[in-house]
């Protein structure tokens, strides 16, 4: 691999950059990563070397609840790992240079929001806190203390003290931000009815079986009547990734310039749907993920808008995932 190559994922603007990058890790992880290069065989006569991003094979996100997805020869300097969903194991992704994520994330909130030293950020992350190793955590940590405000923190259920530095932070004149998972802004809303006009919330999706799973716009109508604002943010991240799309309200995410969204035929894992608009399972291309593996096929079903924007509309049935793991078995 070029050593200039994660300098050039950073600074990519056209899309005959982004394309060119994107087949150069191909060919470098279809060599290099033990894994990857297994599957691809696996898929025999399906598989051809690709000309375009459209024909790469993405690797379904399940091998990383029991493989160790690493390309090249650098160890993990961390394990990042998810709690798992009913039933299945959770992912483990094996992270080899820790700043290529922390340039990854940092790069992707200054482009969509600027630099976090204007903001003080609320987090309401309790399931992720609970255990260690979450990339989210990880990640938002690092945003918090880039604030470089004592309001910043982790909150959990202290909802007096919340609500104390959310008022103490109004008087500071900074902007502000509550990330947090699905259910705990449901709780801090139900429990308090605080009135957050003017703050960014931000959420990130799931209940993580403490309550029932509802669709996004439910939530974003019931956040938005508790909190009294117009609008509600998400982010759209995985353990498997190291890099965050963002969706400023009403669901509809868009990538940095290092990421792409595809749709595949639920029908069959390995063709892509080139028409925008319809629904299928999510595949990423995240050309921070070098280390790992850049092209992911995940369990979300979704689709993918003429300019670029996705939303995300659920998980994909159980039969939809079996099809992606059964060209290895």
């Amino acid at each position: 691999m070029k050593p200039d190559i994660t300098r050039r994922i950073f600074k990519i603007k056209e899309k005959n950059d982004f394309l060119d990058i994107t087949l150069e890790i191909f060919k470098y992880q279809a060599d290099n990563n033990p894994v990857y290069n297994l599957y691809l065989k696996k898929l025999g006569s399906r598989y051809r070397v690709p000309e375009n991003h459209t024909e790469i094979p993405f690797l379904p996100a399940g091998f990383f609840r029991n493989h160790m997805i690493l390309t090249g020869d650098k160890p993990a300097e961390i394990i990042f790992e998810s709690s798992g969903t009913t039933g299945t194991s959770g992912s483990c992704h094996y992270v080899a240079d820790l700043t290529l994520y922390e340039k990854s994330f940092f790069s992707a909130f200054t482009l969509f929001y600027g630099d976090p030293a204007d903001y003080i950020i609320y987090a309401l992350l309790p399931s992720y806190t609970e255990r260690e190793n979450s990339s989210l955590v990880y990640m938002v940590r690092h945003l918090i203390k880039a604030t470089g405000s004592t309001l910043s923190g982790f909150y959990r259920d202290d909802y007096k003290k919340l609500q104390e530095n959310i008022s103490r932070g109004r008087d500071k004149g900074k902007k502000m931000l509550m990330i947090g998972v699905s259910y705990a802004l449901l709780d801090f809303a139900e429990a308090c009815n605080p009135d957050l006009s003017g703050i960014i919330v931000m959420e990130t999706g799931g209940m993580k079986g403490r309550r029932e799973e509802i669709i996004r716009p439910e939530l974003h109508s019931m956040l938005k009547e508790k909190f009294n604002l117009e609008t509600i943010h998400s982010e759209y991240g995985m353990t498997e990734l190291l890099s965050q799309a963002y969706s400023l309200g009403e669901g509809i995410f868009r990538c940095p310039p290092w990421m792409k969204i595809l749709i595949r035929d639920p029908q069959d894992p390995l063709s892509i749907i080139t028409e925008a608009g319809r629904s299928g399972g999510i595949n990423i291309i995240d050309l921070a993920n070098i280390n790992s593996c850049s092209f992911i096929a995940t369990d979300d079903l979704g689709k993918v808008h003429e300019d670029g924007s996705f939303e995300v509309l659920g998980r994909l049935d159980n039969s939809d995932i079996r099809g992606c793991n059964l060209l290895i078995e």
